[in-house]
């Protein structure tokens, strides 16, 4: 989860935001070019070092033309990669329905004898010691580790989004509409979001609790769980 005055994005725990990160980085190095040959040519031009000759330039119209052409396909390249890995869902090993309501979230594991919970914050006078405050949440939604986990996000009365930012998931819950993406946690823990649609007055505390656990002890607790 983030730490006070932390700049940079939380640590990946899925494949795609580590592909985020990197496209996050590319792009950064990208714009850094970009404003350094900017400041180069504000440079030149107010020290006079330049020709003000622009009637037949067409030397220069063709470097501004063609460079913006390479910068557009630098970034547009790895950013359609990225989208069609977000999006494609290939036999996934888990379903998860997630609803967005006023305020707090509800969930529905179809492919598990319909389970479905409530997942609703807790107040900080009842937070146990050790949690977070505004984080926290009475039931978890687990999934096991290392599995591709379609989630099936929809809202109930008014808009939401369902957002964790350390899996690289952020989808919006639009009532009477259904938007689909995937999960895939890597490594075992414990992962924090929030709603990121502003939702109404208590939009600040309905959050979002995912943890990855292995495949036994998922199916241990899916089965603990009555239906």
């Amino acid at each position: 989860m983030a730490n006070h005055s932390q700049l940079n994005f939380q640590d990946a725990s899925s494949p795609i935001m580590e592909e985020l990160m990197g496209f996050h980085d590319h792009a950064l190095m990208v714009a850094l070019a970009i404003c350094s040959l900017v400041l180069y040519l504000l440079t030149v031009v107010l020290t006079g070092k330049l020709s003000s000759n622009t009637v037949d330039a067409q030397a220069i119209e063709l470097v501004w033309t063609i460079l913006p052409a390479m910068v557009l396909v630098a970034l547009a390249l790895p950013s359609l990669r990225i989208l069609y890995m977000m999006d494609e869902i290939n036999e996934p090993d888990l379903t998860l329905k997630a609803i967005g309501h006023q305020w707090y979230w509800s969930y529905e594991y179809t492919d598990l004898k319909n389970l479905t919970f409530d997942s609703y914050m807790i107040p900080t006078t009842d937070l146990p010691r050790g949690h977070f405050r505004l984080l926290e949440v009475d039931h978890r939604v687990v999934i096991p580790t290392s599995s591709t986990v379609r989630v099936i996000v929809t809202a109930d009365d008014v808009l939401h989004s369902w957002a964790v930012p350390s899996l690289g998931v952020k989808t919006d819950a639009v009532p009477g509409r259904l938007n689909q993406t995937s999960l895939f946690a890597s490594r075992p823990g414990v992962f924090y979001g929030q709603c990121s649609e502003i939702c109404g007055a208590n939009h600040s505390f309905m959050p979002i609790v995912v943890e990855s656990t292995p495949l036994a002890n998922f199916e241990s607790w899916s089965s603990s769980i009555p239906s």
